[in-house]
């Protein structure tokens, strides 16, 4: 590839390649320079430290796994259901990740532990789209008053069994669906 034609996202997607084929123990800046036949330097002009290299693929993983559950957040369902989808989708988004390429999420969960405070401020975010469908529930009578930013950290932290990269291995199970929904209708009769 031409030095000058070498975008960020082509760096990107080479180094989740080069993660994916070597893991993150033995995965280079050099490896990823050699796929993309330029020099290490090129790589190291676009991210500073191979640190900066391994937080934007992890924070593009991230963006990418949830890019569906802003909109969610946003839109027009009735906000109990509106929050049973925004659930359902980060469940399947990750259920999806982690089955589908294990070897790659693998890889993820072992950069989303060298980059806490990448994680802290994508959680964060997370938790902000949870008190929004919470608090407009609580403005339209749906949901009981509260503090909407605590309830979305505790619905969050509630359904961690089906979004926390730690469970993973049991997202395959036959049972694991009617789990999901059992917890889901738990905690809306606890906001109702």
């Amino acid at each position: 590839m031409a030095e000058a034609a070498l975008t960020r996202e082509d760096i990107l997607q080479t180094a989740e390649d080069v993660l994916r084929r070597y893991g993150p123990a033995k995965a280079t800046v050099v490896d990823v320079a050699r796929a993309l036949g330029v020099s290490h330097g090129t790589v190291y002009r676009h991210f500073p430290s191979k640190a900066a290299l391994r937080e934007a693929v992890t924070r593009r993983w991230l963006d990418r796994a949830h890019a569906a559950l802003p909109a969610i957040a946003a839109g027009q369902e009735e906000p109990g259901e509106r929050l049973r989808h925004w659930l359902a989708t980060l469940f399947a988004a990750k259920q999806e990740k982690a089955l589908a390429d294990p070897e790659l999420f693998e890889t993820y969960q072992v950069l989303v532990g060298e980059n806490s405070a990448l994680i802290t401020e994508h959680v964060t975010g997370l938790e902000g789209q949870l008190a929004g469908i919470i608090r407009e529930g609580q403005t339209q009578g749906v949901f009981a008053q509260g503090d909407a930013e605590m309830l979305g950290r505790v619905v969050f932290q509630a359904t961690a069994h089906f979004h926390d990269p730690g469970y993973a291995q049991e997202w395959s199970r036959p049972d694991v669906d009617t789990e999901f929904d059992a917890v889901v209708g738990l905690v809306l009769r606890g906001l109702m």
